[in-house]
């Protein structure tokens, strides 16, 4: 009895365009790192001996300077911006926390004419922002 065998057939998975994949997934995670990226004002942070985080997805961040300058989420603004702004927030989203972000040499008459605004809004939920001393 002849009995064929049956030929093996070799699988072959071509590795030349590795190289390719690879590059290009690398500019992809570059791309998706770019869409998270946060603009920060430069300051020097007060400091305090007790710290409560909270969630940074929900809040909007008020960067006061040390020459009065305010920032809504590290873009320039105004006091009418921010009020139009904490508005608008409270329509949308009414539990959003706002961060009060205030270099340690700003005069208080600047950070006192933030807190001004969010007073006559009525908005409760602010929290200030400074660097934990430990």
């Amino acid at each position: 009895m002849n009995l064929k065998r049956k030929k093996s057939h070799h699988i072959f998975i071509p590795l030349n365009s590795t190289s390719d994949i690879a590059f290009l997934l690398l500019i992809f995670i570059m791309v998706i790192a770019l869409i998270n990226f946060r603009i920060e004002v430069n300051i020097d942070y007060a400091e305090a001996k007790t710290v409560l985080n909270t969630g940074a997805e929900q809040n909007l961040e008020v960067w006061v300077d040390r020459d009065g300058n305010v920032y809504l989420s590290g873009e320039p603004a105004d006091l009418p911006a921010l009020e139009r702004t904490v508005i608008e927030l409270y329509v949308s989203a009414p539990d959003t926390r706002i961060h009060i972000i205030a270099d340690r040499n700003t005069p208080y008459e600047h950070i006192n004419a933030v807190l001004e605004v969010l007073q006559i809004l009525q908005y409760r939920t602010v929290s200030f922002v400074v660097k934990n001393v430990e």
